[in-house]
């Protein structure tokens, strides 16, 4: 019963992470803060007036049995920083949540790799990061990343195909941000876990994703970074990873690519270059699973004269698909349709195609 105290104090405004460690220990349980008397509260030092101030108007506000009977009914789970599942390498970073909100299944254990990046994909960064988010998870990682648009999405759609993966939001579990991954996060919390600090219903604030950043990186062993700009968010996240003395990988791009200047640069800083899992899964010994996503016996001989001179780079036009596959141009839009409904090609807003599925990454 005690989670659900350690709930309403979390979600309290201004109350950190580390405030409310001290909270809990100077008065010896989240209960014993919740009902402790205003002049306590002053006494124990343990915040300042403002957030003790919210702290008193959210006790008068809110009704935790009535909270946890409404969390029941929409399957909202509590893991505290005492419970054998939470996750074992996030409790070991400077400021861990006292207790996570989610829904799907927890591992404490589970080999985790993070996979961020640039919002604004390119074909060759959505290509890679399915791949590779396929390749790690069909050999048993979960991989770790913030269910955003652009490489994250393309991570946990990758990772969905051969495994598990664990969405970490920055927002409340309940909210469904960016809109357009709905379907996907109820997928993620089928195979996988949508955790958050940040109580359901609260909605996504700029100011939330760098805390969010930070469990990303603490949960997993590494983070590979696809695709980032000189200054992004994700080169914040590989920050975070370093300073808790976790590993960063990053997956070079062109070098006349503004979208992957920082991961060159954090390549050139002595982060480990990565082409494929293999090269993220030997630096721990974990055993890499070989996986096949397309062979011949599964395209036809038109898909596969299609396929065959596509790339994962370099878009190529129907017209120029046409001439170098030498198909016929009334079964082109039969044949390029098919093969984006099976995942194998993706078409982007100028109506050109690249490959996106493959064996390996390059």
């Amino acid at each position: 019963m005690d989670k659900i105290f350690l709930a309403v104090l979390q979600m309290v405004g201004g109350l950190g992470g580390i405030q409310l460690a001290k909270l809990v220990s100077y008065f010896g349980s989240a209960k014993a803060v919740w009902e402790a008397s205003d002049e306590d509260i002053y006494l124990s030092r343990c915040v300042d007036r403002s957030v003790a101030q919210r702290l008193f108007c959210s006790r008068k506000k809110q009704d935790p049995e009535q909270l946890a009977e409404e969390w029941r009914k929409k399957d909202v789970r509590l893991c505290s920083i005492e419970d054998e599942m939470y996750p074992l390498l996030l409790k070991q970073i400077f400021n861990p949540p006292m207790l996570l909100f989610y829904r799907g299944t927890l591992y404490r254990d589970a080999q985790d790799i993070a996979i961020v990046g640039a919002r604004k994909l390119s074909p060759y960064g959505k290509s890679v990061a399915e791949a590779l988010g396929a390749e790690l998870a069909a050999s048993g990682v979960t991989v770790i990343s913030g269910a955003a648009r652009g490489i994250d999405t393309a991570a946990h759609t990758g990772a969905l195909r051969t495994g598990r993966t664990v969405a970490v939001l920055g927002c409340g579990i309940d909210v469904v941000y960016p809109s357009e991954n709905r379907k996907l996060l109820e997928k993620i919390a089928e195979k996988g876990a949508v955790i958050s600090e940040y109580g359901p219903g609260t909605q996504p604030i700029a100011g939330f994703f760098p805390a969010r950043n930070r469990i990303i990186s603490g949960i997993a062993s590494g983070t590979v970074v696809i695709e980032a700009a000189e200054k992004s968010g994700s080169l914040i996240t590989a920050e975070m990873a370093l300073s808790e003395g976790r590993d960063v990988f990053a997956v070079p791009g062109s070098v006349y690519s503004e979208q992957s200047k920082g991961c060159h640069k954090l390549i050139q800083q002595g982060a480990k270059l990565v082409c494929k899992a293999a090269d993220v899964l030997e630096e721990y010994r974990w055993q890499e699973k070989k996986t096949v996503e397309v062979s011949k016996g599964e395209l036809s001989p038109e898909e596969a004269a299609v396929y065959e001179v596509l790339s994962f780079d370099k878009p190529l036009s129907v017209d120029e698909i046409i001439c170098k596959s030498r198909c016929t141009t009334t079964n082109i839009a039969f044949i390029l349709l098919q093969m984006e409904l099976r995942g194998l090609v993706h078409e982007d807003a100028s109506h050109c195609y690249v490959r996106v599925v493959k064996e390996g990454i390059l």
